[in-house]
């Protein structure tokens, strides 16, 4: 055989509709949905997750037990903390932080620079700006 042969790690989990979903493991550990598209150099870190449908664009960082969900877009060098949940289609805007353990709802939309303190809870379709306002834990 000449050439390289790379071994790829798929998972295989069902979804909330019965329909089986497959993730591509990241050398990094983390589970990336295979129609989610993800940046090349984006850190996904082990037990986290990019579901179907989401964009993460480049030099973004996923931290452990973070969660993207089905059509959110993470946009350039954002950042998940440890167990941060961004909702379904919900928009995390560029150099925007996610703390640990905060949960951006779905649709909700995080702007570009804007922190998101740990633990906080930002509701569905809520707006969180950039301009010093900063979302605090409840």
């Amino acid at each position: 055989m000449n050439g390289v042969m790379r071994l790829r790690k798929y998972e295989e989990f069902e979804d909330d509709a019965g329909r089986m979903r497959r993730y591509l493991r990241m050398p990094s550990g983390g589970l990336v949905a295979l129609d989610a598209d993800v940046a090349s150099d984006v850190q996904v870190a082990r037990w986290a997750w990019v579901d179907p449908g989401a964009r993460v664009s480049e030099g973004v960082r996923i931290n452990s037990y973070a969660w993207v969900g089905a059509g959110a877009v993470v946009g350039p060098r954002a950042h998940l903390g440890t167990g941060a949940h961004v909702g379904r289609g919900a928009v995390v805007g560029e150099d925007a932080v996610i703390g640990p353990r905060a949960q951006v709802g779905a649709g909700a939309r995080i702007e570009a620079g804007a922190v998101v303190e740990p633990e906080a809870r930002v509701p569905e379709g809520a707006v969180v700006t950039a301009d010093g306002v900063r979302l605090a834990a409840a």
